[in-house]
């Protein structure tokens, strides 16, 4: 269980990071790279959706049907499942626009003229990608801790969608400010909240956790995924995309899911 947790924690931690990522391909790259992007985020999506409706669904309604019975267990897999949804779109609905997340940013975008407005709008993406990562700190940590292979998976996906908000941060930070310190730190800081998730999720969740809990928050984690991967990834990805590139990689994303669960059968 010590062990479980470590690893838990340490993969939160990773994929929340990942921001920085995004924040140094800012400063030391003349061009984003569309194409690496559009495939990279459309191969997160393709994870996400896949382990949430193919693993992580159905480890929640057997928890709650093992807990509740037949009816009252697949019931509450449902309403665990668009809970979830409505949370994230709940939180994704209260996000001032300015802030918004989903707004694309190239690292081109430094090279143009700016405005006053530009360090506000960062400092309020930063803030939204906080308030983002928080549920998937909670994901990424109950999912490893509950099975460290599929923690693992979840937590390269949600690193890989992570850089091109470390991005979103730096691009009107840098810009308006001229710092890269601070628009790495307000990048880096945006990713912390992951391993926020993460604690609470320990501190609070922890001591309640039975089938009932267990089942509910996967539910939860699958509608949140799903949400995540439709409302953000996807779009995002075909954005950037370039001849159907984002699709190839969301296929790629479901192969690679699928066969790395086979593998732990």
């Amino acid at each position: 269980m010590a062990e479980n947790l470590l690893l838990a924690f340490g993969l939160t931690l990773m994929a929340g990071l990942a921001t920085g990522i995004g924040s140094c391909l800012a400063f030391f790259a003349s061009t984003t790279n569309t194409k690496f992007l559009s495939i990279s985020l459309g191969f997160s999506a393709g994870v996400m959706i896949y382990v949430s409706m193919i693993e992580i669904f159905v480890k929640a309604k057997d928890a709650l049907v093992s807990a509740m019975g037949v009816t009252q267990g697949n019931w509450m897999t449902v309403a665990g499942f668009f809970g979830g949804i409505l949370l994230i779109a709940l939180i994704d609905k209260l996000i001032p626009k300015q802030g918004n997340p989903h707004e694309l940013k190239k690292v081109e975008d430094m090279n143009q003229p700016g405005n006053a407005k530009l360090l506000k709008m960062g400092t309020f993406t930063a803030l939204a990608i906080a308030i983002h990562n928080f549920p998937e700190g909670i994901a990424t940590f109950t999912s490893a801790l509950q099975d460290p292979s599929l923690g693992i998976a979840i937590a390269v996906a949600i690193a890989i969608h992570n850089i091109p908000e470390g991005i979103a941060v730096s691009v009107p930070v840098y810009f308006a400010t001229g710092d890269k310190k601070k628009a790495f730190r307000l990048s880096f800081l945006s990713g912390l909240s992951e391993p926020v998730g993460a604690a609470v999720a320990y501190l609070v969740l922890m001591p309640y956790l039975n089938d009932i809990m267990f089942g509910i928050i996967f539910a939860a984690v699958a509608g949140i995924m799903v949400f995540i991967s439709l409302d953000e990834l996807l779009p995002a990805a075909k954005q950037y995309d370039e001849a159907h590139l984002s699709i190839y990689g969301t296929i790629a994303g479901m192969a690679v899911m699928a066969v790395s669960l086979l593998l732990f059968i």
